[in-house]
């Protein structure tokens, strides 16, 4: 092999080993939005991502946690921020949905945040108190209609994602439940042991414990295909209620009208990092799959599919006042 073609391959490696910018972006600390307090899912998620890209670009990438409003401060100062790349927002897909289902937001989503990669993905477990006579989801959805409201089921609050996929099964089963609020998650699986609530959706890593203490029982997972940490689970939508699909993603934003030379900057760069071993086993601690999306474009198919579904069902009668 000639010393040429040597000295290009080197230098194509080496290429792909340095961070890639976009007109020296970035030149000054960039601060990074999440709508949480610290300390939880989304937060954890953010400072992981926020200390990697410290180390790859040399800049302060910081987290800012602004909660609140059920995550909508931290989206509305990133959608009225300046579109320079240095204000970003890492938020999940349970507050973008929570935003649309409840009109929260004075703007159109769509247009004021430009998604730049996907962090990571999350599937939920539907749970039951053993008392439940139900091994399956056929045999819940029968149980449930002979018995209208009969069936309790707890979420974290109005309009997270606990309570969006509980009236999603509701609605789209035909069952008639109670939603009962909660101030945690935690609360709602102490109630669900307890027997006062009969079902709930649960993250991964805070259900599996108590199933496998035959505490709760585990009828199937959220997401339309199986998951890779569990997959003898079958999901609900393969269990008799076709067309199910409730996963909920963390990903990272910038204001709409950031260029798209930053933006793709900002998700190859995030993509190397979600690549690595060390992320990914992060990530898993917390039940979490890391997930980079192939482009920013593949990242906003998601993000656009994800309002567009939730736009549709609050249109329906009744089940946006079942979020009030």
């Amino acid at each position: 092999m000639g010393v040429a073609l040597l000295a290009c391959i080197a230098g194509a490696a080496h290429a792909q080993q340095e961070p890639r910018s976009a007109g020296g972006y970035p030149v000054k600390p960039v601060r990074m939005l999440v709508g949480n307090a610290p300390g939880g899912g989304i937060d954890l998620t953010a400072r992981a991502v926020a200390q990697k890209l410290t180390e790859r670009w040399g800049r302060t990438f910081v987290v800012d946690n602004r909660p609140g409003g059920t995550g909508l401060i931290a989206i509305d100062l990133t959608a009225n921020g300046a579109p320079d790349g240095y204000t970003l927002l890492v938020t999940s897909g349970s507050l973008v949905s929570s935003a649309t289902a409840q009109r929260k937001l004075p703007y159109d989503l769509r247009k004021a945040l430009a998604p730049v990669t996907q962090l990571t993905s999350v599937s939920y477990l539907l749970m039951v108190n053993p008392s439940v006579p139900a091994k399956s989801v056929k045999e819940l959805i029968a149980y449930g209609k002979s018995r209208p409201n009969a069936l309790n089921f707890g979420s974290s609050g109005v309009g997270g994602i606990g309570h969006l996929a509980g009236e999603l099964f509701a609605y789209m089963s035909g069952v008639k439940m109670v939603h009962v609020p909660y101030k945690g998650g935690g609360l709602v699986l102490l109630d669900m042991i307890s027997g006062q609530m009969q079902l709930g959706f649960t993250a991964t890593i805070s259900g599996m414990p108590h199933v496998r203490a035959g505490k709760l029982r585990v009828l199937r997972v959220s997401s339309p295909q199986r998951t890779t940490s569990l997959p003898d689970i079958p999901t609900i939508a393969e269990s008799g209620l076709a067309g199910f699909d409730l996963v909920n993603w963390y990903g990272m934003f910038a204001p709409g009208a950031t260029p798209p030379a930053i933006v793709l900057a900002l998700q190859r760069e995030v993509g190397a990092i979600l690549n690595s071993a060390e992320v990914q086993a992060m990530f898993a601690k917390d039940g979490a799959e890391a997930e980079g999306s192939a482009s920013p474009a593949a990242f906003r198919r998601v993000f656009e599919t994800e309002v567009a579904k939730w736009e549709k069902y609050i249109k329906l009668p009744g089940f946006a006042e079942a979020l009030k």
